[in-house]
């Protein structure tokens, strides 16, 4: 009997216990169970007259079984058919055959059925709270000279927020000062702790380790990042996704065949035991709750392993991908550009070359000159403010450090310098290149890239091992497209996009029949993922890109996007297995019992089975639960 999945919001009905078991249930299987071993008892040692019989075993029915012929009329006045009304019409058919001891049987085991039924289904409702719905009930929070302790519901955005060694983490925010371990497994599904210190994120619903931590709260409750991935299973549960509807549909035409069938067969037969066993045997519940747990599960286990799925439409959506478009900047590489090489000229050393750009960048606020910074402090050169700084934009820098001209800049600036170029060769197609020079003399080159996540290249050929076609779409220049194409070996490129123009080819990859995932993390991108099919934010994107994208990847590994792929892949095998798991079942069944070799009581026992079987088949897809330390609550609005 198909269980709806409440939100984890929603609070247990009148007498339910926590796990979905409630007592007036167990009494009624109980009396029914009783019943139907004194009815056993009675016919073998004693002749009981067959409308007392039927009287007392209808009245103890009505009774006991009162949920299946409640639903079963709820469900007849709103012209459903259901497997509630097969059932009722079966119990009403054994007590019209004076087959009394039948009729209270099947209605024990239909009870118990609903009773395990109801404890699967909430142990995954159960599971996924366990997962997300808990947070540290108070949080230390330093306001001006004081520290106090404050409810999470009393925290500001911008509170200095301090975590103690073992303590949950309350917010998601930057780490002002300290280090320590963080364990992120409830957010990431990393099993190893992630090491953070000044300037690294951190989320709420994670657990400080080792060492003490002072954080600025960014986002708060449903802001966070722990909000939205209760904010996403609770719209899990009350969306449907079109699986849904369709076992939905599923469930009631096979309700229907077993009808016919049984009509068919006791034309055929006359034989009411193998008529009422046709409607017994036939069970639509493993599909009609299955489904909706199944889509839970991998709703859940996506978020266990770093990724936000904004309802069971999407994750339906993403197991028929069958084209993955990304972006570059910030999606395959970091975003940041890095120094590749330093390439000397004319007798200078690397160390020479790299000294007098970084006199040259000291005061630039220029990325690529925040790079050069960079790596002249990791390779152990000094840096020296230089005595006056001048600032060409788009061309270049010069500074005067104790009477000596440093340069750095493209080619043609340093040509109007009149700095002699000895090197006339094209600038390279994978990298920018800065020259620099001291004193009108050219010292040589530093080439920088944007860099490739470590994780991109493996993540690239997992998507193709999938059989999955990717397009890579880029603002960034062609040449730099190609040769990022070539080296993560992606099946198409385009560089020079602006937004609008990824936004048509993703339209137009569409319009071809290619189901579409577009995964980015700018405001250029946003655009394009409300587009596609699925559209997929990276989680260091913008808050206009996480808003219009279908799924977040919470941080920024592009593996999640793959785990999530094989999430979706697995629980549409889940569903099909249940799918046509029970249409073999009920076929097999109702051939059986229209044959006479199957009784009521079989059919009724394989009913309960198959049923219980295709519901636990959903539950594999569930996460595994997280402990919960004490002085945690649920997370509020």
């Amino acid at each position: 009997m198909a269980t709806e999945l409440r939100t984890v919001e929603q609070p247990d009905e009148a007498g339910q216990a926590e796990h979905g078991v409630r007592l007036v249930d167990l009494t009624r299987i109980a009396c029914l169970a009783v019943a139907a071993l004194a009815v056993w008892i009675v016919t073998r040692t004693a002749d009981v007259p067959a409308g007392l019989l039927i009287a007392s075993g209808g009245l103890v029915v009505a009774i006991g079984g009162w949920p299946i012929l409640q639903e079963a009329a709820e469900n007849l006045l709103q012209r459903r058919m259901t497997m509630e009304l097969s059932m009722a019409i079966a119990l009403l058919a054994a007590l019209a055959i004076n087959q009394v001891f039948v009729a209270l049987v099947i209605a024990t085991f239909v009870l118990a059925a609903e009773v395990l039924e109801n404890l699967t289904v909430a142990r995954g409702r159960h599971a996924i709270e366990d997962l997300l719905r808990y947070l540290p009930r108070t949080a230390l929070v330093r306001r001006g000279l004081e520290t106090q302790e404050v409810l999470i519901g009393e925290l500001r955005v911008g509170d200095i927020v301090l975590v103690n060694p073992g303590a949950g983490i309350p917010v998601d925010g930057a780490v002002l000062s300290g280090s320590s371990y963080v364990d992120e497994t409830t957010i990431t599904g990393e099993a190893m702790p992630a090491e953070k210190g000044p300037g690294d994120q951190v989320f709420a619903g994670t657990v400080n380790q080792s060492g003490a931590l002072e954080l600025r709260a960014e986002r708060l409750g449903r802001d966070s990042t722990f909000g939205k991935i209760v904010e996403a299973v609770e719209h899990a549960e009350r969306s449907r996704a079109p699986v849904q509807r369709t076992a939905d549909r599923l469930s009631g035409y096979l309700v229907y065949f077993a009808l016919a069938a049984a009509g068919l067969t006791f034309l055929l037969t006359r034989n009411m035991n193998s008529t009422i066993s046709v409607v017994i045997v036939a069970g639509a519940c493993g599909i009609a709750a299955g489904t909706p747990l199944a889509i839970l599960g991998g709703i859940g286990r996506a978020a266990r392993q770093g990724s936000i799925i904004k309802g069971g439409r999407y994750l339906e959506t993403l197991w028929a991908v069958d084209t993955v478009v990304l972006d570059k900047t910030g999606t395959l590489t970091f975003g940041t550009p890095a120094v590749q090489a330093v390439i000397p000229a004319n007798g200078a050393s690397p160390r020479d070359v790299v000294q007098a750009a970084a006199v040259a960048e000291a005061r630039s606020e220029h990325p690529l000159g925040r790079a050069i910074m960079a790596y002249a402090r990791t390779a152990g050169v000094e840096v020296t403010e230089p005595d006056a700084f001048e600032y060409s934009p788009g061309k270049g820098v010069v500074a005067f450090l104790a009477g000596r001209e440093s340069v750095a800049g493209t080619r043609a600036f340093l040509s109007e310098r009149g700095i002699g170029l000895t090197d006339e060769k094209e600038e390279p197609r994978e990298a920018l290149e800065v020259l620099v020079a001291r004193d009108g003399h050219l010292l040589g080159s530093i080439l920088l890239a944007d860099t490739l996540r470590p994780e991109a290249v493996e993540a690239v050929c997992a998507l193709k091992a999938m059989g999955l076609r990717t397009v890579l779409l880029t603002g960034d220049q062609p040449a730099v497209a190609e040769v990022t194409s070539r080296h993560l070996g992606i099946d198409e490129f385009a560089g020079g996009m602006l937004p609008d123009e990824k936004r048509m080819r993703v339209q137009e990859l569409m319009a071809r029949g290619h189901t579409v995932a577009m995964l980015g993390d700018g405001i250029n991108d946003a655009s394009a993922l409300a587009e596609a099919s699925v559209g997929v934010a990276m989680g260091s994107g913008t808050d206009v890109t996480r808003e219009s994208a279908h799924v977040v990847l919470i941080g920024n590994d592009l593996s999640k996007f793959v785990d999530t792929l094989r999430i979706s892949r697995r629980t549409r095998g889940v569903i099909m297995q249940n799918f046509a798991g029970t249409l073999a079942v009920d076929m097999a069944g109702m051939v059986l019992a229209a044959s006479g070799l199957l009784g009521p009581l079989l059919a009724a026992l394989i009913h309960v089975v198959s049923e219980l079987t295709f519901i636990l088949n959903s539950t594999r897809l569930l996460p595994p639960p997280t402990l919960k330390s004490s002085g945690q609550h649920k997370l509020r609005p």
